[in-house]
């Protein structure tokens, strides 16, 4: 991530007294008409040719508002049906009580070049617009563009109105498809200073700045602006792949965050702050720090929670079982409480801030160490480490001390474990802000695995029918994800029912399970199966695939290459052990080849080993990923790694009717 930081008065700007135009709506060039293919990406469905955007201060002489206008206009070809999705457009409108965003100008259309020369123009019409309520603070404006055809080229511009002057207006110039031309002027009010911080693997193409003389007024006080100009050519599509956390972490794109603004009087506001101050204003904060020193809500409750336990760390597991059956979450993320504890208690919801302060002021009203600790979701990105920018947190636990040892807790999931946390936490650092000393950046780091085994004991009958018992045992991060997939069923039978219906060549004859409730253990699913491997004998041999539980079918990583890191979020393992007695008479004639294959730096394993003992074939297979986080450096070696494995896993074991 490079950094730069932009006076909003620079003293050697050249100097301008006009923007810069924006290019002509509708003027296409024989050059884009006869485009067959992106000339750098030939496997692109679609491209962009020309995207142009500018983001202004204007002032509002009704409600002596000052706005953000934000201007975007693009145009960009689809080559074949692959590419018609680009054209859906969403443009998403934030909203804050009654700051809210809205769009006007709005003017879309499709042309459609003729093999005379013409062009058939279809203009989007109003009616066709609808609006999506995506969440309370996050309105969708949606429209899709008509008569899409291959060949056609789209152009649409907009602007938005915005109240939002925090953090200007960021740009994206990679998005899924490639871009041919991206450029974006920021014109700022020399009374404005942004920190402007340039994030992703491609440098800018251009870059220029300039000086505009009066280019915002205030009634009375005419201001001058800078006009920063960024402009990146042939920009390669960012194609998303498994394994990564948000998209924008790694996008090359430009972020804006406001410095701090010089008043009328001559005084100077700053937004940059530092953390010593920033603690202190949320730990008083009424909807943060406030909420978590309620613990007198919990005072006269605390003996009927604590009771039957003994020592600390049960004291701790009563209490956060306690608040995840008083407190439904309600869906909403956020740092800030929006009820209160008393009033989520009450109502039995609550914002993700609502339980886990919650949590904070029971476990202190049952003397335990607890702690905030607000962070960034995967979803949402990583946040800026050089200055404290509270609207980038999006989250907030608990981390509970004790006897030395730390905890992390998140209330919130009824089948989440005592000290883990959702995969949606696990993302980078968090920071903890204790009551009465200096905030702290700590690693989220999960102490358990994804960990799974599969054990199958059983008899091969010679028409293919393979009988026996199948057992799989769900550890860590594996359990709790297969306690949430069961429960989103009416019934433990409709969950196997599914699973019948999802593996044909498998029948389950009978199935339990157990530790589906008690969460704090592995989870295991033990069935009598009948699975058909084969039809029937060819040339007295008999053929079947050994992996037909735990086979890797498609390798999650298909790029040339990856700018941005593999994160798998926690290790993994899963192992597996079969015992098959084979009809009498038969031999070993080839098998799987034994196999050790191993990652750089102990950063994974894979093993097989397959043998013919007593009547008996034995496979064992062992697969470890050892690191959470892999490096764009060692994404070929993970790539090649998942192909050995699938190639391995294509190879049959050939049994062969010894001859008397």
């Amino acid at each position: 991530m490079t950094k730069i930081i932009f006076p909003a008065l620079v003293a050697l700007l050249s100097f301008c007294t006009v923007f810069a135009d924006d290019f002509s709506f509708g003027a296409i060039s024989t050059e884009e008409k006869e485009m067959q293919q992106c000339a750098y990406d030939s496997t692109a469905n679609a491209v962009v040719l020309r995207e142009y955007g500018r983001a202004r201060f204007s002032f509002d002489d009704q409600s002596g508002a000052i706005n953000l206008i934000f201007t975007h206009h693009v145009r960009l070809k689809i080559f074949n049906k692959e590419g018609v999705k680009q054209a859906n457009i969403v443009i998403p409108l934030y909203k804050d009580g009654d700051r809210i965003e809205y769009v006007q100008e709005l003017k879309a259309v499709t042309l459609n070049p003729q093999t005379n020369g013409t062009k058939v123009e279809t203009w989007l019409e109003t009616k066709n617009t609808y609006k999506e309520e995506y969440s309370k603070y996050v309105t969708l404006t949606k429209f899709t563009m008509p008569n899409i055809q291959n060949g056609s080229i789209i152009e649409y511009s907009y602007q938005i109105i915005s109240p939002r002057l925090y953090n200007f207006r960021n740009w994206e110039f990679q998005t899924d498809i490639p871009k041919i031309y991206s450029e974006y002027e920021a014109i700022i009010p020399g009374t404005y200073n942004y920190n402007v911080v340039m994030r992703g693997p491609f440098k800018l193409s251009d870059q220029k700045s300039a000086l505009v003389r009066e280019g915002f007024r205030l009634p009375g006080w005419p201001i001058d602006c800078s006009q920063l100009t960024y402009i990146m050519k042939n920009v390669p599509a960012f194609i998303e792949e498994d394994y990564m956390t948000a998209a924008s972490n790694f996008k090359s794109a430009i972020y804006f965050e406001l410095a701090d603004v010089l008043l009328r009087n001559g005084s100077k506001r700053s937004f940059t702050k530092e953390w010593k101050n920033v603690d202190r204003e949320l730990m008083l904060d009424r909807s943060l720090g406030g909420q978590a020193k309620q613990k007198d809500e919990f005072e006269k409750v605390m003996p009927e929670i604590t009771q039957h336990v003994q020592g600390d760390l049960n004291k701790a597991k009563a209490i956060y079982s306690f608040i995840k059956k008083q407190i439904k979450w309600n869906k909403y993320y956020g740092i800030f409480s929006e009820l209160g504890v008393r009033k989520a208690l009450d109502q039995h919801t609550g914002n993700i801030a609502d339980i886990n302060l919650a949590l904070i002021a029971a476990l202190a009203a049952g003397g335990l160490d607890a702690e905030v600790v607000i962070l960034s979701t995967r979803e949402n990105g990583i946040v800026n480490k050089l200055n404290p920018v509270i609207s980038e947190f999006n989250y907030l636990i608990a981390k509970l001390t004790v006897a030395g040892e730390s905890y992390f807790l998140d209330a919130s999931d009824p089948l989440l474990p005592f000290g883990m946390l959702p995969l949606r936490c696990i993302n980078d650092q968090g920071r903890v802000l204790p009551i009465k000393q200096s905030s702290y950046w700590v690693d989220l780091m999960p102490k358990e695995k994804h960990h799974v085994q599969y054990t199958l004991i059983g008899e091969l009958l010679t028409d293919g029918t393979l009988k026996g018992k199948l057992v799989t045992s769900s550890y860590g991060y594996a359990a709790y994800l297969k306690r949430k997939e069961i429960v989103d069923y009416p019934s433990v039978e409709e969950y196997f029912e599914k699973k019948k219906s999802e593996t044909p060549g498998m029948q389950i004859l009978h199935e339990e399970i157990s530790g589906l409730d008690t969460i704090e253990r592995s989870l295991q699913e033990r069935c009598e199966v009948s699975i058909n491997l084969f039809d029937s004998l060819q040339n007295h041999q008999l053929f079947f695939n050994p992996f037909f539980m735990n086979k890797t079918n498609k390798n999650p990583f298909n790029l040339n290459e990856r700018t941005y890191p593999v994160d798998i979020g926690m290790l993994q393992e899963e192992s597996l052990n079969l015992d098959v007695k084979l009809p009498d008479g038969y031999e070993l004639v080839s098998k799987p080849k034994d196999m050790n294959l191993a990652l750089m730096d102990k950063g994974g394993q894979f093993v097989n080993r397959t043998r013919l003992e007593n009547g008996h074939l034995f496979c064992n297979q062992l697969f470890r990923l050892n690191k959470m986080i892999y490096g764009s450096e060692e994404y070929l070696s993970l790539k090649e790694f998942f192909s050995r494995i699938i190639q391995l896993q294509k190879t049959d074991v050939v049994l062969q009717e010894k001859t008397i």
